[in-house]
């Protein structure tokens, strides 16, 4: 009797368990990806994804559209409007550093809206997977009026068909040690390059020369003077791609054999397309 009582009691536990336990990270767990020699970039912001492929858009300031093979969509630093398309993704992250990084109204429709702030001692913490793509987060500090917002921002990453992407969000500061490590492996990241708001320039290319990301997206720049001054500063190590798109699509399988920089051109996802 007692040994069917622990069989019920292990159907009955069993499902908890799986239910509770996390999608592991590759992005920190796998140190390399697979050099590649270019990028295919498509028009349309919902067109299919290609087989094992990410897409990448660049809607406005720190708002991007990352889209999965799989469906999963998620925009970063949502502010509210990404365009006049009915259109909903299925995740948001918002940074709190600026009004242009968040909106106090997120559509309640939005599966799932992740805040890339705590409250003021100890910092957000995300972790979770929709459809193909898991998304995660590694707390920062951040610049307040008269001292530091503690952990503040954000910096999120997607991970989706064997690639991991990074958001820097609102980054204030080099992190330190642990926050490398809780990142891993980035093969795409977003960063700020405006050379002040966030971090300074010189700031911003050690932290990118650290993170030794395959592709580097600037975002977060006021006019083509910011931009280009990113631009001169980071070629002695990065090739420059500018060709004037808005998205790119990209794979373990094309991702550069050289550190490259690929600018996207912002623009909201209009019913046009």
């Amino acid at each position: 009797m007692r040994a069917f009582i622990v069989f019920l009691l292990s159907l009955f536990w069993a499902p908890l368990a799986f239910a509770q336990e996390r999608q592991p990270s590759h992005c920190i767990a796998i140190a390399d990806a697979l050099p590649g020699v270019e990028f295919i970039h498509r028009a349309a912001f919902d067109d299919p994804v290609a087989q094992d492929s990410l897409r990448i858009r660049y809607i406005t300031h720190a708002a991007f559209l990352v889209l999965s093979e799989g469906g999963a969509s998620a925009v970063t630093d949502f502010t509210g409007y990404i365009g006049n398309v009915p259109f909903l993704p299925d995740v948001v992250t918002m940074n709190i550093g600026h009004d242009s990084h968040w909106t106090p109204s997120p559509d309640p429709a939005i599966p799932h809206v992740l805040k890339g702030w705590g409250n003021g001692s100890e910092g957000a913490e995300h972790h979770l997977t929709v459809k193909d793509m898991l998304i995660r987060n590694v707390p920062t500090d951040i610049r307040r009026a008269g001292g530091v917002g503690i952990k503040g921002n954000s910096i999120f990453v997607f991970e989706a068909a064997g690639l991991c992407v990074g958001h820097l969000g609102h980054l204030h500061h080099e992190p330190d040690d642990a926050q490398y490590a809780a990142l891993g492996r980035l093969d795409v990241v977003m960063a700020a390059v405006d050379g002040g708001r966030t971090l300074d320039l010189p700031s911003m290319k050690r932290v990118l020369n650290r993170l030794k990301a395959s592709v580097v997206i600037p975002m977060h720049w006021f006019g083509t003077g910011t931009l280009n001054q990113f631009l001169s500063d980071m070629s002695d190590s990065y090739l420059v791609e500018n060709k004037g798109d808005h998205a790119l699509e990209i794979s373990l399988r094309t991702l550069p054999d050289r550190p490259t920089i690929v600018v996207l051109q912002p623009k909201y996802l209009m019913v046009e397309e």
